[in-house]
Protein backbone atom coordinates (compact mmCIF):
# COMPACT_ATOMS: atom_id res chain seq x y z
CA UNK A 1 0.00 0.00 0.00
CA UNK A 2 2.85 2.34 0.88
CA UNK A 3 4.48 1.43 -2.39
CA UNK A 4 1.36 2.39 -4.35
CA UNK A 5 1.14 5.71 -2.46
CA UNK A 6 4.76 6.49 -3.30
CA UNK A 7 4.15 5.75 -6.94
CA UNK A 8 1.13 8.08 -7.02
CA UNK A 9 3.11 10.86 -5.35
CA UNK A 10 5.89 10.47 -7.91
CA UNK A 11 3.39 10.56 -10.82
CA UNK A 12 1.75 13.72 -9.44
CA UNK A 13 5.14 15.39 -9.09
CA UNK A 14 6.04 14.50 -12.68
CA UNK A 15 2.69 15.79 -13.92
CA UNK A 16 3.24 19.10 -12.11
CA UNK A 17 6.64 19.48 -13.72
CA UNK A 18 5.13 18.82 -17.17
CA UNK A 19 2.41 21.43 -16.65
CA UNK A 20 4.91 24.02 -15.43
CA UNK A 21 7.09 23.35 -18.45
CA UNK A 22 4.18 23.80 -20.86
CA UNK A 23 3.25 27.10 -19.22
CA UNK A 24 6.80 28.41 -19.52
CA UNK A 25 6.91 27.31 -23.16
CA UNK A 26 3.67 29.20 -23.96
CA UNK A 27 4.91 32.27 -22.11
CA UNK A 28 8.20 32.19 -23.96
CA UNK A 29 6.56 31.99 -27.40
CA UNK A 30 3.95 34.80 -26.85
CA UNK A 31 4.00 37.20 -29.85
CA UNK A 32 4.37 41.01 -29.55
CA UNK A 33 1.14 42.99 -30.07
CA UNK A 34 0.21 43.98 -33.59
CA UNK A 35 -0.11 47.74 -34.26
CA UNK A 36 -1.33 49.80 -37.22
CA UNK A 37 1.23 52.19 -38.65
CA UNK A 38 1.59 54.73 -41.42
CA UNK A 39 4.63 56.32 -43.05
CA UNK A 40 4.86 60.08 -42.60
CA UNK A 41 4.76 62.00 -45.88
CA UNK A 42 2.90 59.30 -47.85
CA UNK A 43 -0.84 58.87 -48.53
CA UNK A 44 -2.90 60.30 -45.71
CA UNK A 45 0.24 61.57 -44.05
CA UNK A 46 0.94 64.12 -46.75
CA UNK A 47 -0.15 67.66 -46.04
CA UNK A 48 -2.81 67.74 -48.74
CA UNK A 49 -6.45 68.80 -48.85
CA UNK A 50 -8.97 67.53 -51.39
CA UNK A 51 -12.28 69.06 -52.42
CA UNK A 52 -14.90 67.55 -54.70
CA UNK A 53 -17.07 69.44 -57.16
CA UNK A 54 -18.31 69.55 -60.74
CA UNK A 55 -17.23 70.92 -64.09
CA UNK A 56 -19.08 74.12 -64.94
CA UNK A 57 -18.95 76.69 -67.71
CA UNK A 58 -17.22 79.92 -66.83
CA UNK A 59 -19.93 81.99 -68.49
CA UNK A 60 -23.49 81.08 -67.49
CA UNK A 61 -26.39 83.38 -68.29
CA UNK A 62 -29.77 83.11 -66.59
CA UNK A 63 -32.49 84.12 -69.05
CA UNK A 64 -35.85 85.62 -68.10
CA UNK A 65 -38.82 87.17 -69.86
CA UNK A 66 -38.98 90.94 -69.51
CA UNK A 67 -42.79 90.88 -69.37
CA UNK A 68 -45.22 88.58 -67.59
CA UNK A 69 -47.61 86.26 -69.37
CA UNK A 70 -48.65 82.69 -70.10
CA UNK A 71 -46.04 80.55 -71.85
CA UNK A 72 -47.39 79.47 -75.22
CA UNK A 73 -44.52 77.24 -76.29
CA UNK A 74 -41.07 76.12 -75.25
CA UNK A 75 -38.88 75.46 -78.26
CA UNK A 76 -35.76 73.90 -76.68
CA UNK A 77 -34.83 71.19 -74.19
CA UNK A 78 -32.01 70.82 -71.68
CA UNK A 79 -28.79 69.99 -73.53
CA UNK A 80 -29.81 71.61 -76.82
CA UNK A 81 -27.19 73.72 -78.56
CA UNK A 82 -28.58 77.10 -79.61
CA UNK A 83 -27.36 80.00 -81.72
CA UNK A 84 -27.38 83.70 -80.97
CA UNK A 85 -30.79 85.20 -81.79
CA UNK A 86 -32.63 81.85 -81.74
CA UNK A 87 -36.09 81.96 -80.15
CA UNK A 88 -36.21 79.68 -77.10
CA UNK A 89 -39.78 80.25 -75.84
CA UNK A 90 -42.78 82.52 -76.33
CA UNK A 91 -45.48 83.94 -74.09
CA UNK A 92 -48.99 85.00 -75.07
CA UNK A 93 -48.66 88.50 -76.63
CA UNK A 94 -52.35 89.48 -76.41
CA UNK A 95 -52.15 91.37 -73.13
CA UNK A 96 -48.95 93.07 -74.21
CA UNK A 97 -50.50 94.01 -77.55
CA UNK A 98 -53.50 95.56 -75.79
CA UNK A 99 -51.13 97.61 -73.64
CA UNK A 100 -49.42 98.82 -76.82
CA UNK A 101 -52.81 99.74 -78.35
CA UNK A 102 -53.73 101.63 -75.20
CA UNK A 103 -50.50 103.56 -75.51
CA UNK A 104 -51.31 104.47 -79.10
CA UNK A 105 -54.74 105.74 -78.02
CA UNK A 106 -53.17 107.89 -75.32
CA UNK A 107 -50.82 109.33 -77.92
CA UNK A 108 -53.78 110.24 -80.14
CA UNK A 109 -55.60 111.92 -77.26
CA UNK A 110 -52.51 113.84 -76.20
CA UNK A 111 -51.93 114.94 -79.82
CA UNK A 112 -55.47 116.30 -80.03
CA UNK A 113 -54.98 118.30 -76.83
CA UNK A 114 -51.66 119.59 -78.13
CA UNK A 115 -53.21 120.72 -81.45
CA UNK A 116 -56.01 122.53 -79.62
CA UNK A 117 -53.53 124.21 -77.28
CA UNK A 118 -51.44 125.30 -80.27
CA UNK A 119 -54.47 126.84 -82.02
CA UNK A 120 -55.54 128.69 -78.86
CA UNK A 121 -52.05 129.98 -78.26
CA UNK A 122 -51.76 131.34 -81.78
CA UNK A 123 -55.17 133.05 -81.53
CA UNK A 124 -54.29 134.81 -78.28
CA UNK A 125 -50.94 135.89 -79.63
CA UNK A 126 -52.78 137.75 -82.36
CA UNK A 127 -55.18 139.28 -79.82
CA UNK A 128 -52.30 140.35 -77.63
CA UNK A 129 -50.59 141.93 -80.62
CA UNK A 130 -53.76 143.94 -81.24
CA UNK A 131 -53.85 144.99 -77.54
CA UNK A 132 -57.14 143.09 -77.14
CA UNK A 133 -56.03 140.97 -74.18
CA UNK A 134 -53.63 141.36 -71.30
CA UNK A 135 -50.22 139.72 -71.12
CA UNK A 136 -51.42 137.50 -68.26
CA UNK A 137 -54.03 135.88 -70.51
CA UNK A 138 -51.42 135.12 -73.15
CA UNK A 139 -49.15 133.58 -70.51
CA UNK A 140 -52.00 131.33 -69.37
CA UNK A 141 -52.47 129.91 -72.88
CA UNK A 142 -48.71 129.53 -73.28
CA UNK A 143 -48.66 127.43 -70.11
CA UNK A 144 -51.54 125.29 -71.39
CA UNK A 145 -49.65 124.66 -74.63
CA UNK A 146 -46.45 123.68 -72.77
CA UNK A 147 -48.41 121.29 -70.55
CA UNK A 148 -50.09 119.68 -73.59
CA UNK A 149 -46.72 119.21 -75.30
CA UNK A 150 -45.27 117.55 -72.20
CA UNK A 151 -48.29 115.21 -71.98
CA UNK A 152 -47.87 114.34 -75.64
CA UNK A 153 -44.18 113.49 -75.21
CA UNK A 154 -45.02 111.33 -72.18
CA UNK A 155 -47.66 109.45 -74.16
CA UNK A 156 -45.16 108.86 -76.97
CA UNK A 157 -42.66 107.36 -74.50
CA UNK A 158 -45.29 105.08 -72.95
CA UNK A 159 -46.43 103.93 -76.37
CA UNK A 160 -42.83 103.16 -77.37
CA UNK A 161 -42.43 101.10 -74.19
CA UNK A 162 -45.56 99.15 -75.05
CA UNK A 163 -44.33 98.40 -78.57
CA UNK A 164 -40.92 97.34 -77.25
CA UNK A 165 -42.71 94.97 -74.85
CA UNK A 166 -44.19 93.17 -77.86
CA UNK A 167 -40.65 92.09 -78.74
CA UNK A 168 -40.09 90.82 -75.20
CA UNK A 169 -42.75 88.11 -75.58
CA UNK A 170 -40.09 85.96 -77.26
CA UNK A 171 -37.16 84.67 -75.17
CA UNK A 172 -34.10 84.90 -77.41
CA UNK A 173 -30.63 83.36 -76.96
CA UNK A 174 -28.13 86.18 -76.36
CA UNK A 175 -25.18 84.06 -77.58
CA UNK A 176 -24.22 80.63 -78.83
CA UNK A 177 -24.27 77.97 -76.12
CA UNK A 178 -26.02 75.03 -74.50
CA UNK A 179 -29.25 75.09 -72.48
CA UNK A 180 -28.29 73.78 -69.04
CA UNK A 181 -31.53 74.37 -67.11
CA UNK A 182 -35.21 75.11 -67.82
CA UNK A 183 -37.77 76.20 -65.25
CA UNK A 184 -40.81 77.04 -67.40
CA UNK A 185 -43.29 74.89 -69.31
CA UNK A 186 -46.05 75.61 -71.80
CA UNK A 187 -49.17 76.86 -70.02
CA UNK A 188 -47.27 78.21 -67.04
CA UNK A 189 -47.53 81.88 -66.05
CA UNK A 190 -44.03 83.31 -66.33
CA UNK A 191 -43.19 86.26 -64.10
CA UNK A 192 -41.11 89.08 -65.49
CA UNK A 193 -37.51 88.88 -64.31
CA UNK A 194 -37.74 85.32 -62.94
CA UNK A 195 -35.18 82.92 -64.45
CA UNK A 196 -36.78 80.76 -67.13
CA UNK A 197 -33.68 79.12 -68.61
CA UNK A 198 -29.92 79.07 -68.21
CA UNK A 199 -27.54 79.08 -71.16
CA UNK A 200 -23.85 78.23 -70.83
CA UNK A 201 -21.00 78.83 -73.22
CA UNK A 202 -18.93 75.72 -73.87
CA UNK A 203 -15.79 77.56 -74.87
CA UNK A 204 -14.21 77.81 -71.40
CA UNK A 205 -14.78 75.21 -68.69
CA UNK A 206 -13.79 75.41 -65.06
CA UNK A 207 -14.21 73.47 -61.81
CA UNK A 208 -16.50 74.53 -58.99
CA UNK A 209 -15.78 73.07 -55.54
CA UNK A 210 -17.04 73.79 -52.03
CA UNK A 211 -14.56 74.66 -49.28
CA UNK A 212 -15.52 74.35 -45.56
CA UNK A 213 -15.35 77.59 -43.64
CA UNK A 214 -12.62 76.27 -41.32
CA UNK A 215 -10.34 75.74 -44.34
CA UNK A 216 -11.11 78.93 -46.24
CA UNK A 217 -7.89 80.56 -45.01
CA UNK A 218 -5.95 77.87 -46.90
CA UNK A 219 -7.37 79.02 -50.27
CA UNK A 220 -6.31 82.10 -52.22
CA UNK A 221 -7.00 83.50 -55.69
CA UNK A 222 -4.18 82.55 -58.04
CA UNK A 223 -3.26 79.42 -56.09
CA UNK A 224 -2.38 76.33 -58.13
CA UNK A 225 -4.17 73.03 -57.53
CA UNK A 226 -4.15 69.59 -59.10
CA UNK A 227 -7.42 68.57 -60.74
CA UNK A 228 -8.45 64.98 -61.39
CA UNK A 229 -11.62 63.81 -63.10
CA UNK A 230 -13.55 60.67 -62.18
CA UNK A 231 -14.48 60.00 -65.83
CA UNK A 232 -10.99 60.73 -67.23
CA UNK A 233 -7.76 58.99 -66.29
CA UNK A 234 -5.76 62.20 -66.18
CA UNK A 235 -4.65 65.03 -63.90
CA UNK A 236 -4.23 68.67 -64.96
CA UNK A 237 -3.21 71.95 -63.36
CA UNK A 238 -5.87 74.38 -62.18
CA UNK A 239 -5.74 77.95 -60.88
CA UNK A 240 -8.14 79.36 -58.29
CA UNK A 241 -10.00 82.18 -60.08
CA UNK A 242 -12.80 83.20 -57.74
CA UNK A 243 -13.82 82.71 -54.11
CA UNK A 244 -17.39 83.43 -53.04
CA UNK A 245 -17.56 86.24 -50.46
CA UNK A 246 -20.33 84.51 -48.48
CA UNK A 247 -21.00 80.92 -47.40
CA UNK A 248 -23.93 78.96 -48.78
CA UNK A 249 -26.92 79.20 -46.42
CA UNK A 250 -27.55 75.44 -46.41
CA UNK A 251 -24.10 73.81 -46.57
CA UNK A 252 -22.10 76.61 -44.89
CA UNK A 253 -19.36 76.14 -47.47
CA UNK A 254 -17.76 78.66 -49.80
CA UNK A 255 -18.00 78.26 -53.57
CA UNK A 256 -14.59 78.32 -55.25
CA UNK A 257 -14.14 78.53 -59.03
CA UNK A 258 -10.97 77.03 -60.55
CA UNK A 259 -9.95 77.73 -64.13
CA UNK A 260 -8.55 74.89 -66.25
CA UNK A 261 -5.95 76.33 -68.66
CA UNK A 262 -5.25 72.97 -70.34
CA UNK A 263 -8.65 71.26 -70.29
CA UNK A 264 -8.23 67.57 -71.26
CA UNK A 265 -9.98 66.14 -74.27
CA UNK A 266 -13.37 64.68 -73.44
CA UNK A 267 -14.04 67.04 -70.54
CA UNK A 268 -17.76 67.82 -70.39
CA UNK A 269 -20.15 69.89 -68.32
CA UNK A 270 -21.30 68.26 -65.10
CA UNK A 271 -18.39 65.82 -64.73
CA UNK A 272 -17.13 65.12 -61.22
CA UNK A 273 -13.82 66.77 -60.37
CA UNK A 274 -11.48 66.59 -57.37
CA UNK A 275 -9.20 69.50 -56.53
CA UNK A 276 -6.11 68.54 -54.56
CA UNK A 277 -3.58 70.93 -53.18
CA UNK A 278 -0.83 71.14 -50.59
CA UNK A 279 -1.64 72.76 -47.25
CA UNK A 280 -1.12 76.50 -47.26
CA UNK A 281 1.86 76.28 -44.94
CA UNK A 282 3.93 74.55 -47.65
CA UNK A 283 6.22 73.54 -44.76
CA UNK A 284 8.20 70.36 -45.39
CA UNK A 285 8.22 69.71 -41.63
CA UNK A 286 4.43 69.77 -41.21
CA UNK A 287 2.49 66.55 -41.83
CA UNK A 288 -1.12 65.47 -41.48
CA UNK A 289 -1.81 62.48 -39.19
CA UNK A 290 -4.97 60.81 -37.90
CA UNK A 291 -6.05 62.34 -34.62
CA UNK A 292 -5.84 58.85 -33.02
CA UNK A 293 -2.05 58.85 -33.53
CA UNK A 294 -1.54 61.61 -30.95
CA UNK A 295 -0.80 60.46 -27.38
CA UNK A 296 -0.97 63.17 -24.69
CA UNK A 297 -0.66 61.78 -21.14
CA UNK A 298 0.30 65.23 -19.76
CA UNK A 299 0.67 68.63 -21.41
CA UNK A 300 3.08 67.52 -24.14
CA UNK A 301 1.58 65.80 -27.23
CA UNK A 302 3.46 62.65 -28.23
CA UNK A 303 3.42 60.10 -31.00
CA UNK A 304 4.79 56.57 -31.03
CA UNK A 305 7.46 55.82 -33.63
CA UNK A 306 8.13 52.25 -34.75
CA UNK A 307 11.88 51.62 -34.85
CA UNK A 308 13.73 49.44 -37.41
CA UNK A 309 14.02 46.73 -34.74
CA UNK A 310 10.20 46.76 -34.33
CA UNK A 311 10.23 48.48 -30.98
CA UNK A 312 8.43 51.73 -30.21
CA UNK A 313 9.47 55.00 -28.65
CA UNK A 314 7.69 58.30 -28.05
CA UNK A 315 8.57 61.54 -29.81
CA UNK A 316 7.29 64.97 -28.69
CA UNK A 317 5.44 66.90 -31.40
CA UNK A 318 3.74 70.25 -31.89
CA UNK A 319 0.14 70.53 -33.08
CA UNK A 320 -0.10 73.16 -35.83
CA UNK A 321 -3.82 72.84 -36.51
CA UNK A 322 -6.65 70.50 -37.43
CA UNK A 323 -7.98 69.18 -40.73
CA UNK A 324 -11.66 68.48 -40.17
CA UNK A 325 -12.63 66.36 -37.18
CA UNK A 326 -10.29 63.35 -37.55
CA UNK A 327 -6.93 64.71 -38.74
CA UNK A 328 -4.30 66.98 -37.25
CA UNK A 329 -1.28 68.87 -38.61
CA UNK A 330 1.90 67.89 -36.77
CA UNK A 331 5.39 69.36 -36.57
CA UNK A 332 8.35 67.46 -35.12
CA UNK A 333 8.54 64.39 -37.37
CA UNK A 334 10.69 63.48 -40.35
CA UNK A 335 9.47 62.29 -43.72
CA UNK A 336 9.60 58.50 -43.72
CA UNK A 337 9.00 58.05 -39.97
CA UNK A 338 6.68 55.13 -39.22
CA UNK A 339 4.00 56.28 -36.79
CA UNK A 340 1.63 54.09 -34.79
CA UNK A 341 -1.96 55.16 -35.52
CA UNK A 342 -4.03 52.82 -33.33
CA UNK A 343 -3.67 51.50 -29.79
CA UNK A 344 -1.27 54.21 -28.68
CA UNK A 345 -2.56 54.19 -25.09
CA UNK A 346 -1.55 50.53 -24.53
CA UNK A 347 2.14 50.81 -25.46
CA UNK A 348 5.21 51.21 -23.29
CA UNK A 349 8.62 52.68 -24.06
CA UNK A 350 10.84 50.18 -25.89
CA UNK A 351 8.06 47.60 -26.25
CA UNK A 352 8.36 45.16 -29.15
CA UNK A 353 5.49 45.30 -31.65
CA UNK A 354 4.41 43.82 -34.98
CA UNK A 355 3.73 46.61 -37.50
CA UNK A 356 0.60 45.92 -39.52
CA UNK A 357 1.76 47.64 -42.70
CA UNK A 358 0.94 51.21 -43.69
CA UNK A 359 -2.60 52.24 -42.75
CA UNK A 360 -4.26 54.95 -44.70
Amino acid sequence: MDRVRRILIILLALLSLVLVGCGNEQEGTRLPPKVRTMTVGQGAGAAELTYTGTVRARFEQPLAFQVSGQVLERLVNVGDRVSQGQVLARIDPRDVREQANMGDAQVAAAKAQLDLAAVNLERYRQLYAADAVAKAVLDQYQTSYDSARAAYNSALAQAATGHHALGYTALVAPSDGVISAISVEAGQIAAAGRTAMTIVQEGELEAEVSVPENQLREVAVGQEVTLSFWALDREVRGIVREIAPMADDASRTYRVRISIPGAPEGLALGMTVSARRAAASEDAEVFVLPLAAVYQPLDQPLVWLCQPDDTVRTVPVTIEGYEGKNAVRIRGLQRGDEVVTAGVHNLTEGQAVRPDGNAS
